[in-house]
């Protein structure tokens, strides 16, 4: 064989071995950033969690007989802190988001309740955080989108059927009664 063609089989093998490595790696860095993503998304789903008994604590006060949508909400933090897949959890997550804002529409019906110096504080605390989960939900779809384009495109998708890299799901809302404005009734 001519050194001209060893030549050109030993540059193809390595080009060929470091566009693997290189891709691999590639798809560690994003598989680890959608799982910080989703870290930070659930930083912000903590402290939520933890402001909603206080919120309902206090609407309660003013609104006794709104026992069903206090439960729900109550019931929707449950379940979303139980959820034990991914999947499982942002759905719980957006069942969450709805029955909050049905909170916050009955509490418009409650003049003393608005006024008052702990809901306001509480509420105003809970949409800075529903704005930062927002904020993390966009970041974590970006990175999310990212990855699942690069499982699919080819040649990089080869890549990711030989190391198992597959699609991560999307946080998106589910329901098309999630996309509608909450009415409250009397």
């Amino acid at each position: 064989m001519n050194t001209g063609v060893i030549a050109a089989i030993i540059i193809f093998i390595v080009v060929v071995l470091f566009w693997l490595i290189m891709s691999y790696n590639g798809f560690v860095k994003l598989k680890n950033s959608v799982e910080e993503a989703y870290a930070t998304m659930d930083v912000y789903l903590k402290k939520r969690y933890d402001l909603i008994p206080n919120l309902v604590k206090i609407v309660k006060g003013y609104a006794a007989h709104e026992k069903d949508t206090l439960e729900n909400v109550t019931d929707a933090r449950n379940l979303s802190r139980s959820a034990s897949s991914l999947e499982e959890k942002l759905a719980c997550e957006n069942a969450l988001s709805g029955t909050l804002k049905t909170l916050f529409a009955v509490s418009e019906n409650y003049p003393d309740l608005k006024a008052n110096n702990n809901f306001l504080r509480l509420q105003s605390q809970l949409e800075e955080i529903e704005q930062d989960i927002a904020n993390a939900r966009k970041f974590y779809n970006a990175i999310v989108k990212m990855m699942n384009t690069r499982v699919q495109v080819f040649p990089s998708n080869l890549i990711a059927k030989m190391f198992h890299f597959g699609k991560q799901p999307m946080f998106e809302v589910t329901a098309e009664e999630e996309r509608e404005n909450v009415q409250v009734e009397f």
